[in-house]
């Protein structure tokens, strides 16, 4: 049967979700179901039981790409790095292809989302695309011509757990972080990071999206600077980001990119950091969402797939 559908499961701690594509990006079909958590065995049959009711119905075979928490291994094949633990270590892509009897493409979630924004998203038409997730963690993914980098040691990246660039006086001590490094860029910038700080440093117990609105308002100093110090944190990190790879657009993904402070904010700060006279790279917001993860593992089959991904 020929592959009429580009079909994508995400694979996440507490849902999985799968997207049917038409090969124009048209959307199908879309389910979510809860992730059977702490059973490996489990997730591969679910994966195979909901790709297959996609399949009978509309109709028609696809091919699959799975978005999953974490890497694989360019060394074992197997999965590493996951925070949904009881995949590490597994062959996940090899008992995907043996329980839906065709190659499936896995990449990072991150990379997912990327992909997704650059293929018909927020960074349709640019050469190099960083996607960005600011959530209860921090990642990002890139694309460079329409295909997923993912480096020599399939870390390609994973920016949240690098030094949050010239740390100052306010940025120390450098916290702990869970990796077994210190001041990595995630425990100053995902969504639980900054209520620390907020607490920590403003006396204010609040949510994110809380200390936005209070700023927005302008009533609220306390909140007001809470803010700006957020936003030249996450200034100075994508700062590095662009001295090192210069990309065309930045997008940012996660909960924290539903903040409209955080898109004329940074790039106004992030100038004094930018190794250039001038920052023509553009940080905007996701066009699909929450849906841009489990479109972009469709579309891991699309013309620009990263070649090594079949598995």
């Amino acid at each position: 049967m020929t592959d009429l559908l580009r079909i994508g499961v995400d694979l996440g701690g507490t849902k999985t979700e799968i997207m049917v594509l038409s090969r124009s990006g048209e959307v199908l079909l879309r389910r979510r179901e809860a992730t059977p958590r702490g059973d490996y065995a489990a997730s591969v049959a679910q994966i195979g039981r909901m790709v297959r009711a996609a399949e009978a119905e509309l109709g028609a075979r696809g091919t699959v790409g799975i978005g999953t928490p974490g890497a694989v291994s360019a060394l074992t094949g197997r999965m590493k790095n996951c925070n949904s633990v009881w995949l590490n270590g597994q062959p996940l892509a090899e008992d995907l292809a043996r329980e839906l009897d065709r190659p499936v493409r896995l990449s990072n979630d991150a990379n997912c989302f990327a992909l997704s924004e650059a293929v018909d998203g927020a960074g349709q038409g640019a050469r190099v695309v960083f996607g960005v997730i600011l959530g209860t963690g921090v990642g990002a993914g890139i694309v460079v011509d329409g295909r997923v980098l993912d480096g020599a040691n399939r870390i390609a990246g994973e920016w949240g757990h690098n030094p949050l660039p010239l740390p100052g006086a306010a940025d120390l001590p450098l916290p702990a972080c869970y990796c077994g490094r210190a001041g990595c860029i995630e425990r100053y910038l995902s969504g639980p990071a900054w209520s620390e700080a907020c607490l920590r440093e403003q006396g204010l117990a609040l949510e994110p999206a809380e200390i936005a609105e209070r700023a927005a308002s302008g009533v609220c100093q306390a909140s007001l600077a809470s803010l700006d110090t957020y936003l030249d944190r996450l200034a100075r990190a994508l700062a590095g980001v662009i001295n090192l790879l210069d990309p065309d657009v930045i997008v940012l993904g996660g909960g924290l990119s539903n903040i409209p402070a955080l898109y004329e904010g940074v790039p106004a700060r992030w100038g004094r950091y930018v190794f250039s006279d001038r920052v023509l790279t553009r940080l905007v917001a996701p066009a699909h969402g929450d849906s841009s993860g489990v479109r972009g593992a469709a579309w891991l089959w699309n013309e620009g797939a990263p070649a090594g991904a079949d598995d």
